[in-house]
């Protein structure tokens, strides 16, 4: 299996979305979550980002931090890779 490009968005987008979800976050809650420690992203550009996969190291790490994601695990991203293809 060698995922594409877009796999590897689609995967950022799921994996955040589910995130997002779970906590029952919106995406105004990650902005000012965001805001909080130093990070100036508006909730529309954030659903944008998001929505595309696209979206820098910095900013994946930053999300992952205020959002308190624990662990992401490699099967988990196996999986959602797999179901993609």
């Amino acid at each position: 299996m060698k995922p594409k490009a877009s796999d590897w968005r689609k995967l950022v987008e799921r994996l955040l979305k589910a995130e997002l979800s779970k906590k029952g976050i919106k995406y105004q809650d990650l902005s000012d979550k965001l805001s909080a420690v130093g990070v100036n992203q508006s909730a529309d550009n954030l659903r944008n980002k998001i929505n595309k996969g696209i979206l820098g190291s910095d900013l994946l790490f930053q999300i992952i931090f205020v959002l308190n994601i624990k662990q992401i695990k490699y099967e988990d991203i196996e999986e959602m890779l797999s179901d993609m293809q």
